[in-house]
């Protein structure tokens, strides 16, 4: 994806934990984050992706992660669900076993970041662990920005 493409759709996930969102975007900022029960950096880095739902989710930023499965065994959706609930994933999860929103992100990395801003334009792409603070600056940039916007806030 370039930056300013526009959000994919969010269809095509095999199941959803902690419930579907009826709407995507809407207005709001969002921030999608691939990851997998097999990948050793996805877990180390979870608290802070945890730490940024529980910042900015309440000042208006949406948060869906994807488990893209990175080996067949990651396709168990009990082990994706236990393993979600014991890194503390709340947040909406669209188990994408088929890979049909990877493949609609052109996503081949975890973890990896997506920020979208209030347009649903996006405004960050990152993948791995490095440099997570420029994650964090653009996630309070868009949640920024759709507050100041007549939309938003």
């Amino acid at each position: 994806m370039h930056l300013k493409s526009p959000l994919p759709s969010l269809e095509g996930a095999t199941a959803w934990l902690n419930g579907k969102p009826e709407t995507v975007g809407g207005g709001r900022p969002v921030f999608v984050h691939f990851w997998a029960v097999s990948c050793p950096v996805c877990k180390e880095s979870m608290p802070q992706v945890n730490g940024w739902r529980d910042t900015y989710a309440p000042r208006g930023l949406q948060v869906i992660s994807v488990h893209m499965p990175l080996r067949e065994t990651d396709t168990d959706l009990g082990q994706v669900r236990e393993t979600a609930e014991g890194l503390g994933i709340t947040q909406p999860v669209a188990v994408d076993s088929e890979l049909a929103i990877s493949d609609r992100f052109e996503n081949q990395y975890t973890p990896a970041y997506y920020v979208f801003d209030g347009e649903g334009k996006l405004r960050h792409y990152q993948a791995g662990n490095r440099a997570m603070d420029l994650v964090e600056r653009r996630l309070q940039r868009v949640v920024e920005e759709a507050a100041r916007s007549p939309a938003g806030g």
